[in-house]
């Protein structure tokens, strides 16, 4: 029998105790090591053409569909964190998640449909279509569109899970001839922006990023990519995920990736906590509108915050683990600067990755030290974990956690991160905004997300200033 391995804690994306049991990749040169921490000067985008705006916003999560209300509940250091009661619990080590209950789809999706399809591609409908509205796109709006100029980029570590997990069932049970035909196009992960597209006529760049708990960030940065070469006037990007179901569930305990708080599941989530013992699944959807300042002024759109640029990187160092030195996540926060044509002085609130785990907590601060030059440049700064209330919503992550950001521009208000009784020593100097909101205006903000195989992604956001 071929032998499994057996990341314990999964570093990239949920770091808990490193144990390495599969092969590793040959230990990199030094030369190959040395990642630089310097930043060419570079203006920042002045081009309309080639400026990203955000115009629209819609999300899924465990406190609803409204991105306002879902942000008033971070503000209020609200946790989504409950005792799972979706399916039997009783093997399962871990009993609890961020999970999403009483699920409606708004009319979004029909109840034929709704009853075939997994809930990651309602989610990517409900969400896509709530931020075409919020930007303005209704259907009218929709037939003075070019819609060959209007792409879909919907990510999802996972996939259909329901779909894939029933389908496996009744193969074994019942025999092949007892699959729905469904089982493959409602599993894959690129069938909710595809579905999105069908539904609008949408013609443009389409297709579906997989980078596990960095997938939205990445599918962030590609639409802005795809909108600057002139592919594109707007993307819909964003990521999709239905992870906790018993096959979500028992893989990651298997990893044993996963907090056993269970006599306290809203305290479970805490990140940079010296009591953290491992990250709590979470579930949703984030999508934004991401579009041209041209094109958004052309057609009078109300624009909530602009993306100034991004990065993305490899630690390629460790299938689930970080880096331990951050090098690899500081190389991309140094990248994400870079592109966006600012100084990293300019950046003063970071809506950190954070998923509550031991290793990984600790290298995405020594990350940002690194890339920051030191604690002492921190002083301005803050810097919170939405994953403290959300829990971790995987290739939604990023997703999610991009709404927040925005949401923090607009409001001048950072919410708390939860459960922090005792910091760990690292974050010593940096305001992590523990257990109350802060006010706080944004001059720049990052969003940091990292996935299993070294995937890390970086996206920075700002007000919009004409």
């Amino acid at each position: 029998m071929a032998a499994v391995a057996s990341p314990a804690v999964l570093g990239a994306c949920h770091a808990v105790a490193p144990r390495p049991v599969a092969p590793r990749a040959p230990r990199v040169t030094a030369r190959a090591a040395r990642v630089s921490t310097v930043v060419r000067a570079m203006a920042r985008e002045t081009d309309p053409k080639k400026r990203i705006v955000i115009t629209g916003m819609g999300l899924c999560s465990v406190f609803g569909n409204d991105y306002d209300v879902f942000y008033d509940k971070l503000l209020a250091g609200t946790s989504g964190v409950a005792e799972i009661d979706r399916f039997d619990i009783e093997e399962f080590p871990t009993k609890f998640a961020a999970q999403i209950r009483d699920f409606d789809n708004e009319g979004f999706v029909d109840k034929k449909n709704a009853r075939r399809m997994d809930d990651c591609l309602q989610y990517a409908l409900v969400s896509g279509n709530k931020a075409l509205l919020d930007a303005g796109l209704d259907e009218e709006a929709l037939g003075k569109e070019d819609l060959t100029k209007i792409g879909v980029l919907a990510g999802s570590g996972m996939g259909g899970l329901t779909v894939f997990q029933d389908g496996v069932k009744a193969l074994v049970n019942k025999g092949p001839k007892k699959i729905t035909p469904f089982f493959i196009p409602y599993a894959i992960t690129n069938m909710g922006g595809a579905l999105l597209a069908i539904e609008k006529g949408f013609m443009g760049p389409n297709y579906s990023i997989s980078t596990a708990c960095a997938t939205a960030n990445y599918a962030f940065h590609a639409a802005a990519n795809h909108i600057r070469k002139g592919e594109a006037d707007v993307m819909i990007a964003g990521g999709v995920e239905a992870p906790i179901i018993p096959v979500g569930l028992g893989g990651f305990v298997a990893c044993r990736a996963l907090s056993t708080n269970n006599d306290d599941p809203s305290g479970a989530s805490r990140p940079w906590d010296k009591s953290r013992d491992g990250f709590v699944m979470g579930e949703g959807a984030g999508l934004l509108v991401m579009e041209s300042l041209e094109h958004a002024l052309k057609r009078g759109a109300r624009i909530h915050a602009e993306y100034l640029g991004g990065a993305i990187t490899c630690d390629a160092h460790h299938m689930t683990d970080p880096r331990p030195d951050g090098s690899g996540v500081g190389l991309c926060i140094t990248k994400a600067v870079e592109e966006a044509g600012i100084d990293i002085s300019e950046i003063n609130y970071i809506n950190a990755h954070a998923t509550s785990t031991l290793v990984g907590d600790v290298a995405e601060v020594n990350a940002v030290k690194k890339a920051f030059g030191g604690v002492e440049n921190l002083a301005g700064v803050k810097m919170n974990g939405t994953k403290s209330m959300v829990g971790h919503c995987l290739g939604a992550a990023a997703g999610v956690e991009a709404v927040a950001t925005i949401m923090a521009i607009k409001t001048g208000w950072l919410h708390p991160t939860l459960n922090n009784a005792e910091p760990i020593d690292e974050v010593e100097g940096i305001d992590i905004c523990a257990n109350e909101k802060v006010e706080h205006k944004v001059t720049a903000a990052i969003s940091n997300s990292f996935g299993f195989g070294g995937h890390n992604s970086c996206c920075i956001f700002a007000p919009y200033v004409e």
